[in-house]
């Protein structure tokens, strides 16, 4: 790997980090102010909503700017986000804003790779960036849990840091201490280098950005092998985005956890999750990814049966291999898309249509379940129904490309052989 690749890791890492453990500092925030339930299940859908909402012009932003200074803009936007939640600003709003730093962090962040690094490197810096990415969710859910918990809100509280004090509230002193990691991920940002692919100038209109992403999505959407890694990595973004609240809920209900104690539940996913990915990225190659569609299929009946679990000797080994499952379904898939993407349309734009549609599933997903959590669904329903889903829609498109192998096995015999020669010669 190229050394830039690494700095491009370690800002990735430290960015990740601080925004998995501002998520569960946010749960703990609105939970310690009395704020009813359903609107700590909002934090989802509302960290998705400017994925959906400006999908037409981060793409078209991240491919017209050097990648670094774009992943640079996007942490300040996200301290902002931090720094507002101290106010008396709602903080489902101030986490919106959050979520819009994320929104363009994520095409320069992936754009980057197609640029920096061969076709045949693809699949292993995916694996290796996702491993990461999952051991920021691992130690970021820990870390958020340990931040509002007495002990380290605690210590906080009795440093003398601007904006916190003895009368700051556990969560309010942990997003403090939160917007120092996203300044250190800022600080690596700027040593990101400069490639040497072109910049692609914004067009003097900026709605004029909307019909490109309209064909953008359609030409990844109509090409039949880009359009089964998208949906596969769509359906699996959504409901694991998703489960990531859930599993709190759920450590609730079935274990009577707290948030520090359900916070350390999510981090086990994420490390079966880093596992499946690393060994993905080791055994897999592009042509070959959708052979692991299957996995996705176990993946909802694991989580249906989540719901016999009650003892977290059991929970443990059990969400490790349902992250497992994961990590292994979504590296291969995820590289098949970006390699799609980058021949038909350039990078960061076919990353913006990739973060439109997996996003708008977490959203919809979101709004579904935090309308049922609203109605007084129990966790336990919402998981069979999540598991019921991904099982089903994931049974639908693996028919889906089975189909068009018999329909279309001239194109995709050329398209495979596209993905095996870049994958080996680069």
């Amino acid at each position: 790997m190229k050394r830039g690749f690494y700095t491009i890791m370690t800002a990735q890492f430290c960015s990740s980090l601080a925004d998995n453990a501002l998520f569960v500092v946010a749960v703990e925030l609105l939970r310690s102010r009395g704020a009813p339930e359903w609107q700590a299940a909002a934090l989802v859908p509302m960290f998705a909503l400017f994925y959906v909402v400006l999908a037409p012009f981060v793409g078209a932003f991240a491919d017209a700017r050097p990648k670094g200074q774009v992943m640079f803009i996007s942490n300040a936007i996200k301290v902002v986000g931090c720094l507002l939640m101290l106010t008396p600003v709602h903080p489902l709003l101030a986490y919106s804003l959050v979520g819009l730093g994320a929104a363009a962090y994520s095409p320069a962040k992936y754009g980057i790779l197609t640029e920096l690094l061969p076709p045949s490197q693809l699949v292993k810096a995916n694996g290796w960036i996702e491993g990461l990415t999952i051991a920021s969710i691992i130690l970021g859910v820990v870390l958020g849990g340990q931040l509002v918990g007495p002990t380290v809100s605690g210590w906080l509280r009795a440093l003398d840091i601007p904006l916190i004090g003895h009368t700051a509230s556990a969560p309010e002193a942990a997003i403090i201490g939160l917007v120092f990691v996203y300044a250190l991920a800022a600080a690596f940002n700027l040593r990101i280098p400069r490639t040497t692919a072109p910049l692609r100038h914004l067009p003097a209109n900026p709605l004029a950005l909307l019909g490109d992403f309209w064909r953008c999505n359609l030409r990844l959407w109509r090409d039949h092998l880009g359009q089964i890694s998208l949906a596969t990595t769509t359906l699996f973004w959504g409901v694991s985005g998703n489960l990531r609240y859930i599993v709190l809920a759920w450590a609730a209900a079935a274990l009577g956890y707290g948030t520090t104690q359900a916070s350390s539940l999510v981090g086990v996913v994420a490390i079966g999750t880093a596992l499946g990915a690393v060994v993905a990225s080791l055994r897999m190659r592009l042509e070959r990814a959708p052979r692991v569609m299957p996995l996705g299929i176990a993946m909802g009946v694991l989580v249906i049966a989540m719901n016999a679990i009650d003892n977290v000797w059991v929970a443990a080994p059990f969400l490790m291999l349902l992250g497992a499952l994961g990590g292994f379904l979504v590296v291969p898939m995820n590289a098949l898309l970006q390699h799609r993407g980058h021949n038909l349309m350039g990078a960061g734009r076919s990353i913006a249509v990739q973060n439109f549609n997996e996003q708008a599933c977490i959203l919809g997903l979101g709004f579904l379940y935090t309308a049922a959590t609203g109605v007084g669904v129990s966790a336990f329903g919402a998981i069979a129904a999540f598991g019921a889903l991904v099982a089903l829609v994931m049974w639908g498109i693996q028919r889906w490309h089975a189909a068009n192998l018999r329909r279309y096995p001239h194109e995709l015999q050329r398209l495979f052989e596209i993905a095996r020669r870049d994958d080996l010669h680069g």
